[in-house]
C-alpha cells in the first residue's frame, strides 16, 4: 500500500473519531439529571382539592427522582386520593411544558 493512501486513511479515521467523541460530549458544563415538571404535579394535587404544602412539594420531588411509590404515599399521607396522586407523580417525572 502506497505512503500517502494509508496516511490519508490514518487521518480520516482520527477525524471521524474525535468528531464522535465531541458530538457526543454533552453540551452545558452540567447536563440536568432529570427533567421535572414539579408545579404540574402541585397543581394536579391542588386540583384534586389538597392545599399545596411542603408536604406535597417534598413528595412531587419524589416523583422527579422515579422513586414514583414514595411520590404516590407522600401525596395519599397530604390528603390527595390515589388516582390523583398517581397522575401527579406521572406528571413530576415528565419534562416541563
Amino acid at each position: 500500500m502506497r505512503r500517502p493512501i494509508r496516511t490519508a486513511g490514518v487521518l480520516t479515521g482520527l477525524i471521524l473519531t474525535l468528531g464522535g467523541i465531541a458530538a457526543a460530549a454533552p453540551d452545558g458544563p452540567a447536563a440536568p439529571t432529570a427533567p421535572a415538571d414539579i408545579p404540574a404535579c402541585t397543581q394536579m394535587a391542588a386540583q384534586a382539592g389538597t392545599e399545596t404544602t411542603d408536604a406535597v412539594t417534598a413528595a412531587c420531588r419524589l416523583g422527579v427522582v422515579a422513586d414514583l411509590q414514595g411520590c404516590v404515599n407522600g401525596l395519599t399521607e397530604a390528603g390527595v386520593p390515589g388516582g390523583a396522586a398517581a397522575g401527579a407523580c406521572r406528571l413530576a417525572a415528565q419534562e416541563p411544558r
